[in-house]
């Protein structure tokens, strides 16, 4: 609960949290995979091979961070925060003018500048599977939907992604007027990414131009 002293001091609830199950398995499993060849490269390989390794790593290891397991997407009461690849969106409802699904979910802002939601992808599968479901719910008399922020429990006939979106968009229009939820887009880079990976990159082509 807030402080009703001070209102804006924390959110009603906690930052939800929206990201990709399947795109962290992938990334995991290319890490993995990754890490075995490039140690056994590292240990076993003779030359130049052991440094080449090593710079690969050091590139491959950061965009596979950045692309597989980073992206992710938080939203509380005051604002939406998105970790994309490269950087972190940090938008108050108030700067949301809407929440975009096509061929893939963006978030507009009122000057005009739109981010894509990395952690909340599009799968066209699924919204067939959810357009059959809805369409046996009617036939069946379900008058259900779909769930709502307020209902996570209640059932669905809308995809994942899909649902996501229907979440933030509640929770925009819901606290966009509201005090706390005021204020500027805020971007920042990622450097801890893209530091290691440019270093990566210098050093395989500083190598591969001596071999």
């Amino acid at each position: 609960m807030s402080d009703p002293q001070n209102p804006v001091a924390e959110p009603a609830y906690k930052d939800r949290t929206f990201r990709s199950p399947a795109g962290i398995a992938g990334g995991v499993l290319l890490l993995a995979l990754g890490a075995w060849l490039g140690i056994d490269a590292a240990v076993r390989g003779e030359g130049r091979a052991p440094w080449l390794a090593l710079a690969g790593l050091l590139l491959a290891v950061p965009l596979v961070v950045a692309y597989t397991v980073r992206p992710v997407v938080y939203a509380n009461d005051d604002r939406l925060r998105i970790r994309n690849p490269f950087r972190t969106i940090t938008l108050p409802w108030a700067s949301v003018a809407t929440l975009r699904s096509g061929y893939s979910n963006e978030v507009l802002t009122g000057t005009g500048a739109k981010f894509q939601l990395w952690a909340i992808p599009v799968s066209l599968r699924g919204r067939k599977r959810a357009a059959r479901r809805q369409s046996q719910a009617a036939a069946a008399g379900d008058p259900t939907t779909g769930r709502t922020f307020l209902d996570p429990n209640a059932p669905s006939t809308r995809s994942a992604g899909d649902q996501s979106m229907d979440d933030l968009r509640e929770l925009a229009e819901r606290q966009a007027a509201e005090e706390s939820a005021q204020g500027e887009p805020v971007v920042r880079w990622a450097y801890e990414i893209i530091a290691p990976a440019l270093a990566g990159a210098v050093l395989l082509a500083v190598l591969l131009a001596v071999t």
